[in-house]
Parts: C-alpha cells; structure tokens; sequence
C-alpha cells in the first residue's frame, strides 16, 4: 500500500511541477493537483506516524 500511495504521489508531484512551468499558480486545475497532492501527503504521513507508533 505505502509503494501505491508513494507512486501516486510522486505522480502529482510531477504533474504540478509541468504545470507549474506552463500555467499560472491560480489556475483552477495547478489548484486542483495541488489540493490533491495535499491529501495524498497527509496521509502519507500519518500512515507513517501510525507505522512508527505501533514500532513502540
């Protein structure tokens, strides 16, 4: 699971960084890519933060 959600976040990373070269940063689809990178990163990071908590 952790391998799926980091590939799809390294696909929206790449998407908003061509993005981020062609169009303006308030366009409403860089925003959209963004706002969804966001969630993808929030829950990396609790899924890693749930990971190490359970180590202890």
């Amino acid at each position: 699971m952790e391998k799926k959600l980091l590939k799809r976040i390294e696909g929206l990373r790449r998407k908003l960084n061509k993005f981020g070269h062609t169009r303006k940063l308030i366009d409403s689809e860089v925003v959209e890519v963004s706002q969804q990178l966001d969630c993808l990163l929030n829950e990396y990071y609790k899924m890693s933060s749930y990971q190490q908590l359970s180590f202890w």
